[in-house]
């Protein structure tokens, strides 16, 4: 029995010819799919069906929390570890604290904002399967490509291929997993 592959990659000429096979891949059902470009085209986005990404509120999660931590570590040291009483303040001035909650804000969203895209993106990813196709080094230069993935209900070698040949794309390649 055969290993199933990573995939089916079709070559493009042109962006144009690219974004109506990626809507039409997506109108036929297929929902695994990715799209390649040396560039970004304004259509890519829709014709892929992109819907948006939690990385927003991951990062206001990671702002809310940084907050909270900034605010509470100086109420601790102030209030509780370390009181001392200048010029008759209060303990809990909170107005003081309001750079470093500030800092905190920013330093905790920015980074959960970071690790989250890299978590949702799948980062880092040293190899990938289409790394071994050849004309797959065009996708950099000049090269338009679309992959459909095995993993996707619908896939089938031999229909994938022929939606890609059908949709224009010149060159169709079976991509194996590693």
């Amino acid at each position: 029995m055969r290993d199933q592959p990573y995939g089916v990659l079709g070559q493009f000429e042109a962006p144009e010819d690219l974004v109506r096979a990626t809507a039409a891949v997506r109108e036929e059902g297929y929902e695994k799919f990715e799209a390649y470009t040396p560039f970004p085209i304004e259509e890519m986005p829709q014709a892929l069906g992109f819907k948006p990404t939690p990385v927003a509120w991951i990062m206001f999660a990671g702002g809310v929390t940084g907050a909270i931590s900034g605010y509470l570590l100086q109420f601790y040291v102030a209030v509780i570890a370390y009181p001392i009483n200048v010029g008759g303040r209060p303990l809990n001035s909170w107005q003081s604290f309001v750079p470093v909650v500030f800092e905190m804000t920013v330093l905790f969203a920015a980074l959960s904002g970071l690790v989250g895209m890299l978590w949702l993106n799948g980062l880092p990813l040293p190899h990938h399967p289409l790394f071994g196709v050849p004309a797959f080094e065009r996708a950099t230069r000049d090269g338009f490509f679309l992959c459909l993935e095995s993993s996707d209900p619908r896939f089938d070698e031999d229909s994938a291929r022929r939606l890609l040949q059908r949709l224009g794309a010149h060159d169709v390649v079976v991509v194996a997993d590693d």
